[in-house]
């Protein structure tokens, strides 16, 4: 039974990547320095919007479940945190670019829950070297918003998007591998 369940936080890792990969090189216009990766899931002017919307709110679904199904097992409080950036997630997709501020502030919303699940990982974790790993690369994930934000740099937030992804994958794995063993850290 240990096995199968292990496909929930790779799948909710992969279903998206392999989505944005996928519209990306179907999208020639698409710039990874100048655009949002959002800017695919656009229903009016990116024809891979269908796509692209899909991988996300499937991402979100494989996350909330992976999140009650597995993170419970090792700590409620990062399982919700982990339920509502799946959730966020979800509602990125649901509210693509067509709803302009909206789809702006569940982004946001998306990004800072990320932040958060790092903290909250950071804080329940018993290895002082995946603590502080955490902790660098939530520096590094809010510095390349930062650059972004502040200084344009770069232009588009693709790059801080995916930085943020892949700074939470590691950990993200971990918990799920972590849960498998069923060991509580709270």
């Amino acid at each position: 039974m240990k096995k199968p369940l292990l496909v929930l936080p790779i799948f909710s890792l992969a279903v998206p990547l392999i989505m944005i990969t996928v519209s990306i090189a179907l999208s020639p216009w698409f710039n990874i320095v100048k655009n949002a990766l959002s800017d695919l899931g656009h229903a009016t002017r990116s024809s891979v919007a269908p796509l692209f919307n899909l991988g996300l709110s499937l991402g979100g679904v494989l996350a909330i479940l992976t999140a009650t199904i597995l993170i419970t097992r090792i700590s409620k409080v990062l399982a919700i945190s982990l339920c509502v950036s799946g959730y966020f997630l979800i509602l990125v997709a649901v509210f693509d670019e067509v709803y302009g501020k909206l789809h702006y502030w569940v982004s946001v919303a998306f990004f800072l829950s990320l932040g958060a699940s790092l903290i909250i990982y950071s804080l329940i974790s018993r290895n002082t070297v995946k603590r502080v790993s955490a902790l660098v690369l939530l520096i590094v994930a809010v510095t390349s918003w930062v650059l972004h934000i502040y200084y344009r740099i770069p232009s588009g937030a693709a790059i801080p998007e995916l930085i943020s992804i892949f700074a939470i994958a590691p950990f993200y794995i971990d918990i799920s591998l972590k849960s498998l063993e069923i060991q509580r850290y709270d």
